[in-house]
């Protein structure tokens, strides 16, 4: 078998000092963090879409890169893409991958000849999967390049598409579950809207949730286990976007009684388009049981779209794993890079490095964060800072018992108001200490 990434035997740990661009320098994938090792923290997924699929077109220009994989037989180029994949995974030690329908096959003029594709390149991914012990970390269906969901896919003004939707949403699931797949994602590209001039809004969200409940009831039927995902974005390609962000998300599914079958996976990417850091939006799906999985990219903040990038921020990836600890950690999601290489970046090797930088930025955000945790240095802060609501009118006011009258009464007699220091430079500095370690 044809070998696609030969300049390493496999990817190993060299420790911090090391200058090997192909060795690990903080991912340690054995190594005890908090009690399990740090794979177990971390749950590394390749994208097939980015990682096999990328050729580095951009919105101003042609592909820059000509993989070894590309065959002019779309199926002989989706095999070999299975076995780079592969090769791939092995030589890195990621245990897990991801994949839209249309990463894995190859589009074909007729839905019956795509779902046959999708059968036989399955096949061949199980094969793989039972050689290497490597599993789906989870499935979903593209339902936003192909211009029949030009109006949307689920919330499509044509119903058509709706149905063409229905039927490739049921494929994805049905080889997720072939694949032993733990989640299935919902990423709605095209759910919203450009303008409010010809859009029924209702109708759009009421038939989003329709959709939803009909993948739900259809998940039980064939006894699917995975955890349904959606993954939150505010715009881009679509001005508004239905699924904004996490509290839009949860402020949706629970109108419509879908809360207790949907998790949300949070990009850090999208997170920033809306307005938001990375951690605020793991941290408001944490604190609502939500938090199912995470893709791991980074973005331009000079640029106005989802860049992609390999996360290199060693602070975010900190604070991102904070909050994973404090959720107690992300199974059965993981970490998937949803990230491409930069388009000057077009040997093969620069794969393997983008995913080893990555690999290591969420390392040291691991073992930064563990720490963070073990010294409870934020959590005695916040509980110091909050201790007004321990004892006294704060109590009544947690527990329920105070109302207007009480606390009017309560406000007359304690009418000098004397506040702390929120002392945020401080605790940035002290993260600072902590990083520099």
């Amino acid at each position: 078998m044809k070998k696609y990434f030969t300049s390493v035997r496999k990817v190993k740990y060299e420790g911090p000092k090391s200058k090997n661009p192909l060795a690990f320098k903080q991912y340690n994938a054995d190594e005890l963090i908090l009690g399990k090792p740090m794979k177990e923290h971390l749950r590394f997924a390749m994208s097939w879409w980015h990682t096999l699929g990328a050729m580095g077109e951009d919105q101003f220009g042609g592909p820059t890169m000509d993989r070894p994989w590309k065959h002019k037989d779309l199926m002989k180029m989706a095999r070999n893409k299975v076995d780079a994949g592969f090769e791939f995974m092995q030589k890195l030690g990621i245990e897990y991958f991801c994949f839209h329908d249309l990463d894995i096959a190859y589009a074909c003029e007729s839905l019956k000849d795509f779902q046959d594709a999708l059968d036989e390149i399955s096949d061949y991914i199980l094969e793989k999967m039972n050689e290497t012990g490597i599993k789906c970390l989870w499935g979903t269906s593209n339902l936003f390049n192909h211009k029949r969901f030009v109006h949307g896919a689920a919330t499509s003004c044509n119903a058509d598409a709706f149905a063409y939707a229905a039927a490739s949403v049921k494929k994805a699931i049905d080889i997720t579950k072939k694949l032993g797949g733990e989640n299935y994602v919902f990423w709605g590209g095209r759910e919203g809207y450009e303008t409010l001039l010809n859009t029924k809004t209702d109708l759009e969200l009421d038939n989003f949730a329709r959709f939803l409940q009909m993948a739900v009831d259809y998940a039980k039927k064939i006894g699917f286990k995975g955890q349904f995902l959606i993954e939150p974005k505010p715009k881009e390609p679509t001005k508004h976007q239905y699924d904004f962000d996490t509290q839009t998300v949860l402020g949706f599914l629970r109108k419509y009684n879908l809360d207790k079958y949907f998790k949300v996976n949070i990009e850090a990417n999208h997170a920033t388009l809306a307005g938001h850091t990375f951690q605020h939006e793991l941290n408001m799906a944490r604190i609502n049981g939500v938090l199912g999985s995470i893709d791991a990219n980074q973005g331009d903040m000079l640029l106005g779209w989802d860049t992609d990038q390999f996360p290199t921020n060693v602070y975010d990836a900190t604070m991102a794993m904070y909050e994973v600890i404090l959720a107690g950690g992300l199974n059965p999601g993981g970490l998937n890079f949803d990230a491409k290489v930069r388009r000057g970046s077009f040997e093969t090797d620069d794969l393997l490095i983008a995913y080893i930088a990555g690999m290591d930025t969420f390392a040291k955000g691991l073992r930064v964060a563990a720490k963070l945790y073990e010294d409870k240095v934020l959590e005695n802060f916040k509980d110091m800072r909050y201790a007004s609501y321990n004892s006294g009118i704060g109590a009544d006011i947690v527990s329920g018992k105070a109302d207007f009258e009480s606390l009017t009464k309560y406000a007359l007699a304690n009418d000098k108001i004397e506040n702390k220091s929120g002392r945020q430079e401080m605790l940035e500095a002290i993260i600072n200490q902590y990083i520099y370690k």
